[in-house]
């Protein structure tokens, strides 16, 4: 990779953070939808610059709640140090993780991961409290009126499906959990396995919540199967509860229905070189069949039997 060591505005950012000052050696990092990424090395350590996006408050994420929460996640025990934060630049320092990144894959291939995960779960659910509420319902209709009211991209039969969404939302909502710390946004990629302990990195959803939407999304963006759901709700609460396992299921579906509105908002506004309309389609495309059949229905009667 080629360093950036002498880019003009990588260095206006590194006067203003004395951790980064020194730097030796500046690479980008791969991922990253809403920031990029730097691996920034210096005499005294490795650090990660992140850079957001300028149009992220479209997104509903709030700055100055992320560096707040990357610092209490890193008191929980699965968290990086939080080093430095510009509120002006919106830009997040942290230490370097030296770990393996995890992938979907991953869990298909090591089903014992699993169980590393919901002990790092339920690490961070008991940590320190979060700064914010992460309230999914209400997020997804922020997207979905910010797309309506700006004519962005929406699939066939978006709008006709959404009473059942409602309907799942409405009997959540009745009998809701105690919200917890949770990171929100647990595709497979913010996991770091470092052969002792599993890490979990990007808090810029983070917020309290409830620990079912935390395991439903996570298995909805690793495309788990009801077996594998099963295994990491009965390792994270420690007993076999049906109860969990169709929340965390009823999650699932509202959770990819509710992210293809974050993906059209990514693609009209975002300035960062990624297919947001592939990867809207592919949560649309995973989610339409089940609740134009008898998923739906499946998930429907085991989240109102369970109750």
């Amino acid at each position: 990779m080629n360093s950036l060591l002498n880019d003009a505005r990588l260095t206006e950012l590194r006067k203003k953070i004395p951790a980064l000052a020194d730097a030796t050696n500046i690479v980008a990092l791969e991922g990253g939808l809403t920031n990029i990424n730097y691996r920034v090395e210096t005499p005294s350590g490795i650090y990660v610059m992140r850079v957001s996006d300028k149009a992220t408050h479209l997104l509903g994420i709030n700055r100055e709640n992320e560096s707040v929460n990357t610092a209490r996640a890193h008191k929980s025990g699965v968290g990086a140090a939080m080093i430095d934060f510009l509120s002006n630049e919106k830009v997040l320092v942290i230490s370097w993780i030296e770990a393996k990144t995890l992938h979907a894959a991953d869990f298909q291939k090591q089903p014992e991961l699993l169980l590393s995960i919901a002990n790092a779960l339920k690490k961070l659910h008991t940590g320190p409290t979060f700064q914010g509420n992460f309230y999914f319902p209400l997020v997804r209709k922020k997207y979905l009126n910010t797309v309506l009211e700006n004519r962005y991209f929406i699939p066939d039969q978006y709008l006709s499906l959404e009473p059942l969404i409602l309907e799942l939302e409405k009997i959540l909502a009745s009998n809701p959990e105690e919200l917890v710390p949770c990171n929100n946004d647990l595709l497979a990629e913010n996991f770091m396995d470092d052969g002792k302990k599993i890490w979990i990195i990007d808090y810029e959803y983070a917020g309290q919540n409830e620990a079912s939407f935390e395991i439903g999304n996570l298995a909805s963006e690793s495309a788990l199967s009801d077996e594998q759901l099963t295994i990491l709700c009965d390792a994270y609460w420690q007993k076999h509860l049906p109860s969990k396992i169709a929340r965390a299921m009823a999650w699932s579906v509202i959770a990819r229905y509710g992210w293809v509105m974050w993906a059209s908002i990514q693609e009209a506004v975002s300035s960062i070189d990624f297919d947001f309309r592939s990867w809207g389609l592919k949560k649309w495309h995973s989610v339409l069949p089940e609740l134009t059949g008898e998923r739906y229905i499946e998930v429907l009667e085991k989240l109102k039997t369970n109750f």
